[in-house]
């Protein structure tokens, strides 16, 4: 707040010394493009002995006003991009027009390419997904990647509104901590991967520091942790970073059921020659739930600072702090000798929260990544990645039990559940050629310890009836479950574990069209068990050792514009336990086959990416038939299905991002009871995701914008076994926004869920009615 205090206290002395001064002035007008001719949106703009600077527009333009003639030296800057620096005469009440070209560069690892241009949403570029600087017309793997120019334009007030976006996401499952999970290609992902490595925290994420989301398709165990992934992918939140640009911004949201949101993002180089550069994001959040009780409230604050010691050696210490006060999120288990197989048929009311503002809990996180990027030479880099995270739980969090189709029960746990986390990871990247053959290979060590403590007694309430509750309903608080608390034992119980793992990932282009990826990683999994110190035991400690390998092969038709890819992945499952005969379990493996093609075209204007894989998986425990009380592992799963999203920009102004996904999941090997049919983990078998909008490039309205968009999903299952179902029913969901934008603020309107839907989580968690957010921004 300070900050921009000061900067209004200096516009305004600048301003007065303007109008005194009598000197010739004149004007600058710019464009910044690419080498190959296209707009850059968002560059900054700085004049030598000129306070401030000035950002481009999206079409690449800005413009000095009112500067005193004479030679002036610009220097232009985008992350990704090498500096631009030029001299220019201004000269009396004359507009002197330049174009600036921006190139490319590789400076540092952590630097994100930007494919810049009117295609604002198109920015598939990033050296996250295989560790390597590879462009994604040449990745045989699949991702998708949410800007934060789209989270801005959707006014994102929550992380899990973010997913919209992906195809296949669905809607968020969010657990009692307000920690979130969503689909992929039929398999439960939770989101535990920040910066490529572990972001394990068991708490809500708020979206203030998030610069995009990642989500990488497929079991990707080769190249990431197999214990923060699933076989169905992986979401990487990458976090904004310190830039060379003094610039900053102050954001405000307010909307339904009480939302107040105010975020800010300051950065600033700390020295002259800008080698110490930091940068602060920040947000406060308080909200009140739709249903008669339920709130959250939130503060994070995440610093971030790089140190460039010369031209080869910079580091990057990125830290990320939040405390989370809420109640738990609806959970509902459905009676299983009911008659009622859906949740829209069930009765329950909608609005009823069905707890107490008393039953709250505090959830705390620490994060801190710190990185080390080496130039060895121009052929080979160096990166050290550092991870430390924290989180706890502190309070009470709780689920509903469905006893008949009129009565429930309410369970409460009160936590206190501490998480530490910690992963080093060592990588060599290298850029050469063996003969004529160009190889990029990563070679990396990974060394990850997860530990939790846990203290926590279980409290079941008195059974209701959720159709008329009565005076009951007022006994669901805190005092009531405190009282049964005392006379329940309390479950002390510690886990420890760890993961020691090698990989080696080199792309080999056969010809300046066809390379190939080949990848393998090895893996030593230690986990020490359930040690429980009041009788000083540990029980189920295991060992495991696991390969996986992966390929890919990609054939670009068209250089850079369209290519034919294929890839065959593997993951793995850690599973604890021993059969009958005392041997012990095998992780589970998941092997992939995909094939499908993406294409860049239009000068990025039009980019799409449609596939269809095949996920088998293999070593699944299932009950001993006859062996009472044993499992035996010899279980089998086959997901498979169609991705397809298509990122345009078809005139100026004008984005569209949609997607579609359709999953075949079913167990082809299992229990009886479930033998053949589709596990109720694995979501709708059809998603639709689609987002359009349009704003005005030019004219008196510039910067006035609109969108719309929405999401499907086909009704899928919250059990789905031959004893028992229960159904959740298909949904459709509409939004829209308008908003107007200018290079100093931006104000916008949105509305969520337009048609009022009622819809549900794979939770049995009600949805969010309609709800309007208005937002107001300013840029310094």
């Amino acid at each position: 707040m300070r900050t921009g205090l000061y900067f209004l206290l200096l516009i305004f002395t600048y301003n007065i010394s303007i109008a005194r001064e009598s000197a010739d002035k004149g004007t600058i007008k710019g464009k910044v493009v690419t080498t190959d001719g296209k707009p850059v949106d968002g560059a900054s703009i700085q004049v030598k002995g000129i306070q401030g600077e000035f950002v481009s527009a999206e079409d690449g333009v800005f413009t000095v006003q009112q500067i005193k003639t004479g030679i002036h030296t610009l220097r232009v800057l985008l992350i990704g991009y090498a500096p631009a620096i030029l001299e220019v005469e201004v000269k009396k009440d004359e507009i002197t027009k330049v174009t600036v070209q921006l190139e490319v560069t590789q400076q540092q690892l952590n630097e994100v390419t930007i494919t810049s241009g009117y295609n604002k949403f198109n920015k598939k570029e990033t050296d996250d997904i295989a560790r390597l600087p590879l462009k994604n017309i040449e990745n045989p793997q699949v991702y998708t990647i949410v800007t934060k120019e789209i989270i801005k334009e959707q006014l994102a007030t929550d992380y899990n509104s973010i997913f919209k976006n992906i195809p296949g996401a669905g809607i968020p499952i969010v657990y009692n901590q307000g920690r979130s999970a969503l689909l992929t290609r039929g398999f439960v992902t939770a989101n535990l991967i920040r910066n490529s490595i572990s972001g394990f925290v068991y708490t809500n994420i708020d979206p203030a520091n998030l610069e995009v989301l990642e989500a990488i398709k497929g079991p990707s165990g080769t190249l990431f942790n197999s214990s923060q992934i699933s076989f169905g992918g992986l979401f990487n939140r990458v976090t904004k970073k310190p830039n060379e640009a003094r610039k900053g911004e102050i954001s405000y949201s307010a909307g339904s059921y009480n939302l107040n949101r105010l975020t800010f993002d300051v950065n600033t180089p700390l020295n002259e020659d800008k080698t110490v550069l930091m940068r602060v994001n920040g947000a406060l959040h308080t909200e009140q739930s739709f249903q008669d009780a339920g709130f959250t409230r939130s503060l994070m604050l995440a610093p971030s600072f790089i140190y460039k010691a010369d031209d080869k050696l910079s580091f990057l210490l990125d830290i990320e702090a939040s405390t989370f006060n809420a109640t738990s999120p609806i959970r509902y288990a459905p009676a299983t000798k009911g008659k009622v197989t859906n949740i829209k048929d069930l009765g329950m009311d909608y609005k009823r929260s069905f707890t107490n503002n008393t039953l709250d809990y505090v959830t705390k996180q620490f994060n801190v990544f710190g990185q080390i990027n080496y130039q060895i030479n121009s052929q080979w880099k160096l990166q050290t990645n550092l991870t430390r995270t924290f989180s706890t739980t502190v309070g009470y969090v709780s689920q509903l039990r469905g006893i008949t189709d009129s009565t429930l029960q309410l369970s409460v746990q009160k936590e206190n559940f501490p998480y530490n986390g910690t992963e080093i990871q060592q990588n060599l990247v290298g850029d050469f050629r063996i003969g004529k053959l160009r190889n990029r290979i990563v070679i990396g060590v990974d060394f990850f310890n997860q530990r939790s403590d846990r203290t926590t007694p279980t409290i079941n309430l008195p059974v209701i009836n959720f159709k008329k509750p009565g005076a009951a309903y007022a006994n669901f608080n805190a005092d009531r479950v405190d009282s049964i608390a005392a006379t329940v034992p309390y479950d002390m119980y510690r886990t420890n574990l760890y993961t020691y793992s090698a990989y080696v990932s080199d792309v080999i282009n056969i010809t300046p069209k066809l390379n190939v990826m080949l990848s393998l990683r090895a893996d030593r999994y230690v986990d020490e068990g359930t040690y429980r110190p009041a009788f000083d035991t540990a029980s189920g400690a295991f060992s495991q050792n696991a390969l996986s390998p992966k390929l890919g092969i990609v054939y670009e038709v068209l250089k850079e514009k369209i290519s034919l890819f294929g890839n065959y992945m593997n993951g793995f499952n850690n599973v604890t336990g021993q059969d009958y005969t005392g041997a012990n379990f095998k992780p589970q493996q998941a092997n992939q086959w995909e094939a499908g093609f993406k294409l860049d075209v239009f000068n990025h204007k039009l980019s799409s990416t449609i596939s269809y894989y095949n996920i088998d998986v293999t070593n699944m425990t299932r009950v001993d038939l006859e062996h009472t009380n044993f499992s035996i592992q010899n279980g089998t799963q086959v997901s498979k299905g169609v991705e397809a999203e298509v990122i345009a920009n078809p005139f100026s102004g004008f984005n569209i991002v949609a997607g579609y996904t359709y999953n075949d999941s079913k167990y082809t090997f299992a229990d009886t009871t479930v033998q053949g049919l589709r596990p109720a983990t694995a979501g709708p078998e059809h998603l639709v995701n689609f987002w359009m909008s349009y704003r005005l490039m030019a004219g008196p309205a510039k910067g006035l914008g609109f969108g719309i968009g929405g999401n499907y999903g086909s009704a899928s299952f919250q059990t789905n076994t031959k004893a028992f179902v229960f159904n959740i029913p298909s949904y459709t969901l509409l939004d829209a926004t308008i908003y107007y934008d200018r290079p100093t603020y931006r104000f916008g309107v949105k509305v969520d869920n337009l048609t009022n839907e009622k819809y549900w989580s794979p939770r049995l968690a009600p949805q969010m009615p309609t709800r309007v957010t208005a937002n107001a921004t300013f840029r310094f």
